[in-house]
């Protein structure tokens, strides 16, 4: 199944341009052909093309179907941006396809990369959820400063940090995460989270957590800890 992208598609009946091109150019599709759309708000459309065009095609709605995300418990992702960003977009695409709901990109007091284009990176997000076959496009939060971050996170929600350093007790995080219905992951920079930083989101309820013996960059520690929080979840509702 190859999904297009149309968030406006049940006001507008247009596919955007950059779609279209795709469905016309590349796909040669045309009018009476059948299509399937997404409007990244969990609903899946099954359309007929009217007019096959490369900058707009016009679709009909033959029906719509509700596609939530499946994994029933709301995860976000609080990363400080890599110093390349083709590492971060890599991260990015990797995470939507495993499954999240919120991104949001952290400004630390070692942070490499303080400024980020989100333009490409929703992109990439918008790529990875067409074609892991889902109907949400996660949240994409601007960069934002660490403690203003901290200290928005409300209580109830479970509160997990990454953090190589020894010099403060850490749990792993495989054995302590326990599926909630939101959920929030903090990983920092490749120069770790300063002190004042790790006391902050301490007495804030964030638990500080190792992700096992070997230190990981940035984008895999990120990767591992959304793929194991799915894991654990999956294997908590058997």
């Amino acid at each position: 199944m190859i999904q297009f992208y149309a968030p406006d598609i049940e006001t507008t009946g247009l596919l955007p341009e950059s779609d279209s091109g795709h469905c016309c150019r590349v796909l040669r599709m045309k009018e009476g052909d059948e299509v399937c759309v997404v409007d990244g708000k969990g609903s899946r459309f099954r359309c007929i093309i009217l007019e096959a065009h490369p900058k707009h095609t016009m679709l009909e709605i033959v029906e719509r179907v509700p596609v939530p995300n499946h994994w029933g418990f709301e995860l976000t992702l609080a990363v400080a941006p890599t110093k390349h960003a083709d590492r971060m977009e890599w991260m990015l695409e990797k995470a939507v396809e495993i499954g999240i709901d919120r991104v949001v990109l952290l400004k630390c007091a070692r942070s490499e990369r303080k400024v980020m284009k989100t333009e490409r990176l929703e992109k990439v997000m918008i790529s990875a959820m067409k074609q892991s076959l889902k109907g949400v496009l996660p949240i994409l939060e601007e960069v934002t400063d660490f403690k203003t971050f901290v200290s928005s996170v409300p209580d109830g929600v479970a509160k997990y940090f990454g953090y190589c350093s020894e010099e403060y007790p850490r749990a792993d995080f495989s054995q302590n995460f326990k599926p909630q219905t939101s959920v929030v992951i903090m990983i920092g920079p490749e120069g770790d989270f300063s002190p004042e930083e790790v006391t902050l989101a301490v007495d804030h309820g964030f638990m500080p957590v190792t992700f096992g013996d070997s230190r990981l960059r940035t984008e895999t520690a990120a990767l591992y800890a959304v793929t194991a929080a799915h894991v654990i979840n999956r294997l908590s509702n058997r």
